[in-house]
């Protein structure tokens, strides 16, 4: 049976994927293939060329998200993904989807046409980048003729280009709304805003997940939390651990909203 998992952006809630992944290994839950948006294009690269969970959180760590970006001063954006390019070249150096020993879909929005685009082969970096690009934060990525954002835009689970490519589909979304918030400045007003619009539009997709996987304790984080990367790839780790059993993800076709 092959299993896919679709992974879904949140910037540093992301590494929440991480955990889910380590959890899943030790469930004896084998990835065939995996799709990813924005953080979650990044963690899905790194475990598709062959990094285990443990090895992408420390990469993580050691790369601060200041020496990932650098300003642009672009009337299109204040900051650049030069940085993450460069750490991706340094970690993936063949710079390709040839290279990933498990196959992947990354999602990005053409700002031009205003349409969802799949990447799954060809050159590898600026997908990834492109499906990163937070509009107005990080300026656009130009591939060929498109002018590309961050694929939360229009479809933060990116499930329907994987769906039909494997038997089970695990959804792991990191991006729950809890009801305690505390509206302290314009910065935390507007992620807020940002996080419920993205999560309109994993609607239909959580509806084509076989199990779907969002650690509630996620909500108390920042997209930009990278500070807390250990607390937040814990928290992916033990839900899955105590949500989840072997046997789910061995029948299929069973949902589970745990």
């Amino acid at each position: 049976m092959k299993i896919g998992i679709t992974l879904s952006g949140g910037g540093a809630r992301g590494i929440a994927h991480l955990g889910v992944l380590q959890a899943l290994e030790e469930l004896g839950v084998e990835i065939s293939v995996l799709s990813g948006t924005s953080a979650g294009s990044i963690v899905g690269s790194l475990y598709a060329y062959g990094y285990n969970p443990e090895e992408i959180l420390s990469i993580i760590q050691k790369v601060s998200v200041f020496k990932s970006v650098r300003p642009a001063w672009t009337w299109i954006g204040l900051l650049s993904l030069d940085g993450l390019k460069d750490v991706l070249l340094k970690y993936i150096p063949e710079n390709n989807f040839d290279a990933l020993k498990v196959p992947l879909t990354i999602a990005a929005t053409d700002i031009k046409k205003g349409e969802i685009i799949y990447f799954s082969d060809g050159e590898l970096i600026p997908c990834i980048m492109a499906s990163c690009c937070v509009p107005a934060v990080f300026a656009p990525v130009p591939l060929g003729e498109k002018l590309l954002v961050d694929g939360g835009v229009l479809e933060n689970l990116p499930t329907q280009p994987i769906r039909k490519k494997c038997d089970l589909l695990i959804g792991s979304h990191c991006n729950p709304i809890g009801s305690d918030f505390d509206a302290k400045n314009l910065r935390t007003i507007i992620e807020r805003s940002l996080l419920m619009a993205v999560n309109g539009n994993t609607q239909k997709s959580r509806e084509l997940c076989d199990v779907f996987i969002e650690p509630p304790a996620l909500d108390k984080f920042t997209g930009f939390g990278l500070a807390k990367a250990q607390e937040i790839f814990d928290i992916g780790y033990r839900f899955t651990k105590n949500n989840f059993k072997a046997d789910q993800f061995r029948i299929g076709i069973e949902k589970s909203n745990a």
